[in-house]
């Protein structure tokens, strides 16, 4: 079975891409979120992924920053 690369070799600009991405995504989840009718029983089930997923990204970024 394979092993996960426990070491990365990632520089400071490299984690600032990644950041960036991270907050692109986020901007996007959010205009998804704005568009959909929160008093919307359909829409119930979207919105509770894309705050989970928006929850993930904004932790993962927290993360990122604080290994800077």
């Amino acid at each position: 079975m394979p092993r996960y690369n426990r070491s990365f070799d990632l520089t400071i600009p490299d984690v600032d891409l990644i950041e960036e991405a991270l907050r692109a995504r986020g901007r996007e989840l959010s205009r998804m979120r704005l568009a959909l009718k929160q008093d919307d029983p359909a829409h119930f089930e979207a919105i509770r992924v894309i705050d989970a997923d928006l929850r993930e990204g904004e932790d993962l970024l927290g993360r990122l920053h604080d290994q800077k």
